[in-house]
């Protein structure tokens, strides 16, 4: 059941990119909260569109298409995208489809975006290290190496032509933890609304970009950095600990995807974030 709206915000109308998805349609519920009307669009057929919704089917390589999608809009919310460690399809979608995305945005005047980014894109920094957004990237695939561009997308359409982003580099939001490494990475459903929210309601983020990462007791991401969105986590890992620590007692430490916080993903294939 969701809480009350974390802001009084209102926007006429909210673009939200990959509604679709697995974190698409847990936003659809909570980001229809903050605006009048929330248009919806991924590449996939979505459920009909209800009081205060538009639903648009939407292939993101298609300029025409986006073109139209992003007009109209007051802000933008871009979960659309693949996690695929193919390149055809990461390139349409995350490459092609996130550059047209930016430049409907500065045709229609859109001021804000908040791009959901990935921890992929430092994902071959190893768990035993902490490390801010100004390390340098370490992207461990494809799918990482897209993020990578559209955060350079981001800040070059910011330097240029004032487009604000937040790029969320998203550890791994499920309704719990799934495994030990997840402890570390977990993001809420909670704390994800959190953190849209802030990111939305900032008065200056310029580019900024966050680690999207719930208050958990083992971190390898410091978001100093990115203090001024104002996100304040509010849910941990920790209550789910002893039973995924029952679940998997021990690790195989040769294992890169045990010593890399990019997880799978250091590898061909990339089952969970």
């Amino acid at each position: 059941m969701l809480g009350e709206p974390l802001s009084p915000l209102r926007l006429k109308r909210l673009l939200l990119t990959g509604a679709a998805g697995n974190l698409g349609r847990e936003l659809r519920l909570r980001l229809r909260r903050y605006c009048e009307v929330l248009r919806l669009s991924d590449r996939h057929p979505m459920p009909a569109a209800q009081a205060g919704e538009e639903v648009r089917i939407v292939e993101l390589a298609d300029v025409a298409a986006v073109d139209a999608l992003v007009a109209g809009a007051d802000a933008v919310v871009h979960f659309g995208g693949v996690t695929d460690q193919a390149w055809a399809p990461v390139l349409a979608a995350n490459i092609i489809g996130v550059y047209n995305l930016y430049e409907a945005a500065r045709r229609h005047r859109v001021k804000r975006l908040v791009f959901a980014s990935s921890n992929h894109v430092t994902g071959f920094y190893r768990q035993d290290e902490v490390i801010t957004v100004r390390d340098p990237v370490r992207p461990d695939g494809v799918y990482g190496l897209s993020k990578v561009f559209g955060e350079s997308v981001a800040q070059l359409y910011w330097d240029r032509y004032g487009i604000e982003t937040v790029s969320l580099r998203i550890g791994s939001s499920f309704a719990e933890p799934r495994d030990r490494r997840m402890l570390a990475t977990w993001l809420s459903f909670d704390d994800l609304e959190r953190l849209i929210v802030s990111s939305l309601t900032a008065p200056i983020v310029g580019h900024s970009i966050i680690y999207g990462v719930s208050d958990n007791r083992a971190t390898w991401w410091d978001n100093r950095y990115a203090r001024h969105i104002g996100y304040r986590p509010e849910d941990s890992s920790e209550p789910f600990r002893a039973g995924i620590e029952a679940q998997q007692p021990t690790l195989d430490t040769d294992d890169p995807a045990v010593i890399y916080q990019g997880g799978t993903f250091v590898t061909d294939t990339a089952p969970s974030t």
